[in-house]
């Protein structure tokens, strides 16, 4: 007669062990959890100690479920499912009536959400209680439960960040940009050598709009002037750029309304779209879900009230139209001010 199990697994295994499978790597499962891989091999050690067979294979290109795994796999995803539904019925009483956390970048905040909030409807949208951080902490604070709900910049071909999922909001292009009394500001485009040589505004090295125009050099193996200045916001950014005559790298829409003057850099793109960040696990609850709904709504309106001509696909961006504002000094065929 086979005898039963000391114990039963408990949830935490049971996630590790899903986790593994779906990830294919137990570090990127370890990152998702949010526990260190020595700890989450042991945790699919009692598990395997626990079934009595081995429930994963390992090979140095990642893990993969065994035939006993999957069985076990197909019971512990629906079971999981049911927990955390009972988790965020928990949550929900534990914070009914409280504001939803809504953590936003700099850019996006300035760009779309404070815009947002100021219309909030009655559509089961809750209060919001607003922090506004770099895009890398607005990741941080949804992955370690102090927000329930992110907005951020991402850019194509991103390090994935296994403990959130990230849902498309909007396009977003980081441009190179003067003020109207700069001598750029009287040409449509600069040349990618001087682009490079010439020392310029930026943002601090946890944005991602400087990590997007990094990135892209690193990527181009070009090496750009030495900074002039490093702005820990976007408005500190622009502030800077226009005390010192000088260019600037910031998000589009964060300078639309602005009487800065766009010029493009011959061979280079600095695209990127905003999205949604929500925990890797579960699913958002109603209050969450209607502000999701509402931050959609005011992107539809920006998105049409912008003066660009957006492509179809979310993160690319269709070439600027000459249909608005021109940047004073600048002949008439010039590219337009960034103004709203």
């Amino acid at each position: 007669m086979r005898q039963c199990p000391v114990r039963s697994p408990d949830v935490e295994e049971l996630r590790t062990l899903c986790a593994a499978a779906e990830l294919g790597s137990l570090g990127r499962a370890a990152v998702r959890l949010g526990t260190s891989q020595p700890a989450l091999s042991k945790r699919l050690a009692n598990l395997e100690m626990l079934a009595g067979a081995r429930l994963l294979e390992r090979s140095p290109h990642g893990v993969k479920l065994t035939p006993a795994g999957r069985r076990l796999y197909e019971e512990a995803r629906r079971m999981l499912a049911e927990s955390d539904r009972v988790a965020e019925v928990v949550a929900g009483i534990a914070r009914a009536g409280g504001p939803v956390r809504l953590a936003a970048s700099h850019s996006v905040t300035d760009a779309l959400v404070a815009e947002a909030l100021a219309h909030l409807d009655d559509r089961g949208t809750r209060a919001v209680e607003l922090v506004s951080a770099n895009s890398s902490v607005v990741r941080d604070l949804v992955a370690d439960g102090r927000a329930d709900l992110g907005v951020a910049a991402s850019r194509p071909n991103r390090t994935p960040y296994p403990a959130v999922r990230e849902l498309s909001l909007a396009p977003d292009e980081v441009i190179c940009a003067v003020p109207p009394d700069h001598p750029w500001a009287r040409r449509s485009e600069v040349s990618l050598q001087e682009f490079v040589a010439t020392p310029m505004v930026v943002r601090d090295p946890s944005s991602n709009a400087r990590w997007t125009v990094d990135a892209l050099l690193r990527e181009r193996q070009l090496t750009p002037a030495p900074t002039l200045v490093e702005a820990a916001t976007p408005d500190a950014a622009r502030r800077e750029a226009r005390a010192r005559g000088a260019p600037v790298l910031l998000s589009r829409n964060v300078l639309t309304g602005h009487d800065f003057c766009e010029v493009r850099v011959d061979g280079l793109s600095f695209r990127r779209e905003y999205v949604f960040i929500l925990p890797a696990v579960g699913e958002p609850s109603g209050p969450v879900q209607a502000l999701i709904a509402q931050l959609r709504r005011q992107a539809t309106i920006w998105l049409r009230d912008r003066p660009l001509t957006w492509a179809a696909e979310p993160t690319v961006i269709a070439a600027h139209r000459d249909r608005h504002d021109i940047c004073p000094g600048r002949p008439s065929g010039g590219r337009s001010s960034v103004r709203g």
